[in-house]
């Protein structure tokens, strides 16, 4: 397997990867299928990016994760933190992707001087939970009720990497 930053050309594995989990649900905010552009836009060239990381395993990407300064108008996390999202192909779960991509996404964060990474998850993600507990991230927060695209609530996890 190999870890590298991800590029343009990577945005239609990264659909193949994320669309599957989109619509399967229940691990994912994200309601509404991906398209190139768009997977550009917000995962591999968003104007706060601090790294986007893809595992490559047989020139296939498998999974990708992103860090990405929050918003300008952004105020839910401090300055200095920087916020996570991780994917895995279903068919790659369980294999150590998530781990390797955690190492590179880690040394990125405090080559660009972030201090503290948040990972906010559905509560009932219990997969997603327990990787980011798994690599040392600590609940510091619950957000109730959190409306999702198509209006259902969903409780989510505030959990915390201190760098």
């Amino acid at each position: 397997m190999i870890i590298r930053p991800a590029t343009l050309h990577d945005a239609p594995d990264m659909v193949a990867v994320l669309n599957p989990i989109i619509v399967a649900g229940g691990t994912t905010a994200h309601q509404r299928p991906f398209e190139v552009e768009r997977i550009q836009s917000h995962y591999i060239a968003p104007k706060r990016k601090v790294s986007c990381m893809v595992a490559e395993d047989a020139g296939r990407v498998i999974g990708f994760q992103s860090l990405n300064w929050p918003q300008d108008n952004d105020d839910s996390v401090p300055g200095g933190w920087a916020i996570i999202a991780s994917f895995v192909a279903p068919d790659a779960a369980g294999k150590g992707v998530g781990p390797q991509l955690f190492d590179a996404t880690k040394a990125t964060a405090r080559a660009a001087g972030v201090q503290v990474i948040d990972a906010t998850i559905r509560a009932d993600n219990v997969p997603g939970l327990r990787y980011y507990s798994g690599l040392g991230f600590v609940d510091y927060d619950l957000l109730e009720d959190v409306p999702l695209s198509d209006g259902s609530l969903v409780d989510r996890v505030r959990k915390r990497y201190d760098l």
